[in-house]
């Protein structure tokens, strides 16, 4: 009579299965709460203890890991190997069918313990899957409740599954094993063991996530991709969508951008972006009052872009919206009004609740030939960083509040990256050029006549002298970078030649 081994976390399944089993002439065995389920449900069953011999240990930690165990199930379809069995009084078993305890589950519940959590990391079951689809060649593993009814199938054609059917579920329990230990390994490095100093970065990384969105394609139709997630639900970023149609590669990416840049403002906050790229940023008393301000950065690129505020979205900002074209709307919180409204009236904007701002915590991470890079997020000039004048002159009040807002914003553009603004507005960016004079011949053509009594920020400093100039003949009258060139001392020269007000930062702020 073949055996089949069952200790199953999730019973999905569970009692079809081994009564289909049972009437095709299996003896299951079963142990701990599984044995109780089978036996609840009038199918016969043997405890996993009489065929060890040994009862439970340490409240059921303990319940498999025996040689009668797994013996049964690493021994080879050799005369020698069953033999053996037979002389320790073991049978071989033909079958395991196990899943995992619930750990992603669990570590996904806002209050968990960490003591809670280590309790749902398995051992046995681990084992028993290793084990069994180590010996695929004799071994039927099941990890997954979607491969019972295939089984069967073969089972009553065939009467036994086939050698590429035992590899295909083996290389599926490898995988979920795998899959169980990155998420234990990612749980455990960010919540037990302390971070390593800023300035360290870990020997090895993992990826405790799993695919939950597959998306329609990447960055181009030709391209296939999906999502994969770390969060409660899986869901892209950890949004909430309220309304509008599914994510696409390109929304999620300029969703982030936007969600990561208006996270670094205090004051109610609009930020546009379009390709990764702001087009506009402002702060005001409201975020309706500031959206107009975020518009008149770049009007035209800002159609078809994302929209992040740092406050809710009432009707007003609704109102101050009109007629532009916008993929996705993200906010904290949104208007019982103002999300009747975007329901109805603009069913093709994407609407997304993220209610925690981003505040970098961890790494990030990009791919490249053959591997991968990894660094902290840049979430803005570290500790101990100090602006300092280096100009004749100081900025006046009405410059200073410009600088900073400028520092802040130049922050999220990609290099080289040049921003002007005045007061809390972005009034003209340039980003994303190879030449730092390029960025700055950008920002002061959308600018356009904006640019006088401007402020201009720059991400990195100025290798020459000659946005400096460009600058102070459109009208800005005060400047903040890095500094750090060879050439600061011919900068700064320019600047006072034009009685410009210089900060240095010391800090740079590249985004390739």
């Amino acid at each position: 009579m073949p055996r089949a081994l069952f200790s199953v976390s999730s019973k999905r399944g569970l009692l079809g299965f081994a009564k289909e089993l049972v009437g095709l002439g299996w003896e299951v065995v079963a142990s701990g709460g599984t044995a109780q389920t089978l036996m609840d449900a009038g199918i016969p069953v043997t405890g996993v203890e009489r065929v060890t011999r040994q009862a439970e240990m340490l409240g059921g930690r303990v319940k498999t890991l025996h040689p009668a165990i797994h013996g049964g199930i690493l021994a080879r379809d050799t005369d020698a190997d069953m033999q053996e069995l037979a002389d320790f009084g073991f049978a071989p078993i033909t079958m395991v069918v196990c899943n995992l305890y619930p750990f992603g589950e669990t570590i996904k519940q806002p209050e968990v313990t960490t003591e809670e959590a280590i309790e749902q990391i398995d051992v046995g079951g681990v084992t028993l899957l290793r084990g069994a689809a180590k010996n695929f060649a004799r071994v039927t593993v099941l990890c997954d409740p979607l491969d019972y009814s295939d089984v069967i199938v073969a089972l009553k054609t065939r009467g036994a599954t086939s050698l590429r059917q035992r590899r295909e579920l083996a290389v599926k329990a490898f995988g979920h094993c795998r899959d169980y230990d990155t998420s234990i390994y990612a749980y455990l490095s960010e919540s037990e063991i302390a971070e390593p100093d800023d300035g360290d970065v870990p020997d090895s990384i993992a990826f405790g996530v799993q695919r939950s969105h597959d998306l329609r394609y990447g960055e181009n139709p030709h391209q296939a991709s999906a999502y994969y997630g770390s969060g409660e639900s899986g869901a892209p970023l950890g949004a909430g969508q309220l309304a509008g149609k599914q994510l696409s590669y390109n929304n999620i990416l300029d969703v982030d951008s936007a969600w990561r840049a208006v996270s670094s403002f205090d004051e109610p906050t609009v930020v546009i972006v379009k390709h990764l790229n702001p087009t506009g940023i402002a702060s005001a008393e409201t975020v309706a009052e500031a959206f107009p301000l975020a518009l008149a950065s770049d009007r035209v690129s800002s159609f078809g872009g994302i929209i992040a505020v740092n406050d809710e979205v009432d009707v007003d900002l609704i109102a101050a919206l009109g007629s532009l074209f916008v993929e996705a709307l993200v906010a904290p919180a949104f208007s019982d009004a103002a999300l009747a409204h975007l329901q109805s009236g603009r069913r093709n904007c994407r609407v997304l609740r993220m209610e925690e701002p981003f505040q970098g915590g961890g790494f990030e991470v990009r791919s490249v030939m053959n591997g991968l890079l990894l660094q902290r997020y840049d979430v803005g000039d570290p500790a101990g960083a100090a602006m300092r004048t280096v100009t004749k002159r100081a900025p006046i009040a009405e410059e200073m509040e410009s600088l900073v807002f400028a520092w802040k914003a130049v922050q999220h553009v990609r290099s080289n990256a040049i921003v002007l603004a005045q007061g809390k507005r972005t009034v003209g960016i340039g980003g994303g050029l190879p030449s730092r004079v390029d960025a700055a011949e950008l920002a002061i053509k959308k600018a356009a006549v904006e640019t006088t009594n401007a402020a201009m920020a720059s991400d990195a400093f100025f290798p020459f002298p000659d946005s400096i100039e460009h600058a102070a003949r459109a009208g800005v009258t005060c400047v903040v970078q890095p500094g750090g060139s060879i050439r600061d001392s011919q900068v700064i020269e320019a600047a006072d030649y034009f009685d410009m007000a210089m900060i240095f930062t010391g800090c740079r702020h590249f985004r390739h």
